[in-house]
């Protein structure tokens, strides 16, 4: 995807804003235990940047562990929604190819369904450059478990109009000098087939989508998954993608 384009999609963010922090997943406390145990060290007093961090859904949870975080969004929207949800964590408007921060600021630098909206090339040498000595990289993605039989149905279902994230991005990384670790962390919440939906609908290939397309697909998967939950609810399943990377030239 072109540069712009990529750019234009990642800020489409903003029209779903509201939407997107009623809708989206938090994550389970079993990612944090993870990101400590390969980082080497406690969130507690650690100084974390949340890039892309959005409406601060990541953004909460690592400041509840204890950590002192400031909050990177590009978009307006967004930015606008984490500012009235955690009025007291600091929020810079930014992006991650282009950190507005000096060298040596963070211990902890972390993308919450956001490094694929970056340009390696760029944000890789970036995040370095930010970090302390030994300090880490930490991105993850919430993805839909595909095992679970009704998953893989709606999947190939909205297929023709999704893209998905990442399955790996270790080999991102193979042109640096660092060293890269991975964690999965499944888990599932229940929650309605309605709020299901809404959850669908912050995604950005729908957000960008013709309305009246967006909405009559939607309703088709509305209609697959009544036949599978007539009452209503669901556990929606996912499978939490962690990769921690730190620098060569300071692993201890």
């Amino acid at each position: 995807m072109a540069s712009h384009a990529k750019q234009a999609r990642a800020l489409s963010f903003d029209t779903v804003a509201t939407q997107y922090a009623a809708a989206r997943p938090d994550y389970p406390p079993a990612l944090f235990d993870a990101v400590e145990e390969l980082a080497g060290r406690p969130l507690v007093g650690a100084d974390v940047l949340d890039c892309g961090a959005g409406t601060g859904i990541a953004t909460r949870l690592m400041r509840e562990r204890g950590a002192h975080v400031v909050a990177l969004e590009p978009g307006a929207g967004m930015a606008a929604k984490l500012r009235a949800a955690e009025p007291e964590i600091p929020l810079v408007r930014g992006e991650g190819d282009r950190l507005p921060f000096t060298a040596g600021s963070f211990d902890v630098i972390t993308y919450a369904q956001a490094w694929h909206w970056t340009d390696p090339a760029r944000s890789v040498p970036e995040a370095l450059r930010v970090l302390r000595p030994h300090g880490v990289l930490a991105l993850w993605w919430n993805q839909a478990d595909v095992r679970v039989p009704w998953v893989a149905a709606e999947d190939a279902r909205l297929a023709p109009f999704t893209r998905s994230y990442p399955a790996t991005v270790a080999e991102l990384f193979a042109p640096f000098p660092v060293h890269v670790s991975t964690r999965e962390i499944p888990w599932s919440r229940r929650i309605t087939v309605e709020d299901h939906i809404s959850n669908i609908g912050t995604h950005s290939h729908f957000a960008v989508m013709d309305p009246i397309e967006r909405a009559e697909l939607l309703d088709t998967n509305r209609t697959a998954l009544a036949r599978h939950f007539p009452d209503g609810e669901l556990d929606e399943p996912y499978r939490c993608g962690l990769t921690i990377v730190r620098s060569a030239t300071t692993q201890a």
